[in-house]
């Protein structure tokens, strides 16, 4: 039998050692996660606007990337190439919505959470061949919603848009990454730190330590403190820490509101 192993916030599971303590776990097991894709939260400003910007002290108007040429092409429901992702990407994000979105480090321009093929309309009889669409989903954090933009791959235009309040997609990368930010930033955080040292000998400073997986929030009147009333139209997660190469270290009392940048702990 191993020795047990004692840890600030919980319990490392070695083989068939179990050591328990606090309030958070450390496990070897498999925990929930969400399929998220890595974001870019936007376009970079033109430089001659970000140069403007910087000599008057104000900040710069967001500038839409042109389209790239349309490169490599895929056909009938074969699956979005790269060529195709970054070129719907721009065609999605407008000025307007540069301009007035925000993501989820508050700075302008919404979340890009998601490009994925529309599925033809099956009531067509020649649905294989029926043009290449893409829905681009962003989370708009400055009125927390959700955009969607279709957009056609033949004519390059967007078909359609929708604007939802009270959905909330699986989290991005960067929304992750985001509230590993604030939680090891925050006092509550401090078991985290302490868990993290104790397991690998060196202090935890950043995100990029770790491997996160997560799950959204959503309020249950009168279960959860008053602050997490909001989770459901606000942005909110539990997130599953793993140490690189290691354990798990369960954080699941602590609930990360990306909306108001704020961490609460459950019970």
């Amino acid at each position: 039998m191993r020795k047990i192993v004692h840890r600030h916030l919980g319990k490392m599971v070695a083989g068939a050692a179990i050591a328990v303590a606090g309030t958070a776990v450390m496990v070897g097991i498999t925990l929930p996660g969400t399929a998220g894709a890595d974001d870019s939260g936007g376009t970079k400003g033109g430089q001659a606007a970000q140069q403007a910007a910087q000599a008057n002290g104000t900040p710069a108007p967001g500038v839409v990337e042109q389209a790239p040429a349309e490169g490599e092409k895929g056909k009938g429901l074969d699956p979005l190439t790269d060529d195709e992702t970054k070129r719907v990407e721009k065609i999605a994000l407008n000025q307007q919505l540069l301009n007035t979105g925000e993501n989820v480090k508050g700075a302008r321009g919404p979340q890009r959470l998601t490009v994925e093929l529309t599925e033809p309309d099956t009531d067509q009889p020649d649905s294989a061949n029926a043009p290449r669409r893409a829905d681009v989903t962003f989370y708009d954090y400055r009125n927390d919603s959700v955009v969607t933009k279709t957009v056609n791959l033949d004519t390059g235009k967007v078909e359609e848009t929708s604007t939802q309040h009270d959905v909330q997609p699986p989290l991005g990368v960067a929304e992750q990454t985001e509230a590993a930010r604030l939680l090891i930033a925050d006092p509550l955080g401090a078991g985290l730190k302490a868990d993290y040292k104790d397991a690998t000998g060196k202090e935890l400073t950043s995100p990029d330590q770790l491997t996160l997986t997560s799950m959204v929030f959503r309020a249950t009147p009168g279960v959860q403190p008053a602050e997490l009333g909001k989770c459901g139209e606000h942005r909110c997660t539990r997130l599953f820490p793993k140490v690189k190469n290691g354990a798990w270290i369960d954080t699941r009392d602590f609930v990360i509101d990306l909306s108001a940048r704020k961490v609460v702990k459950l019970g």
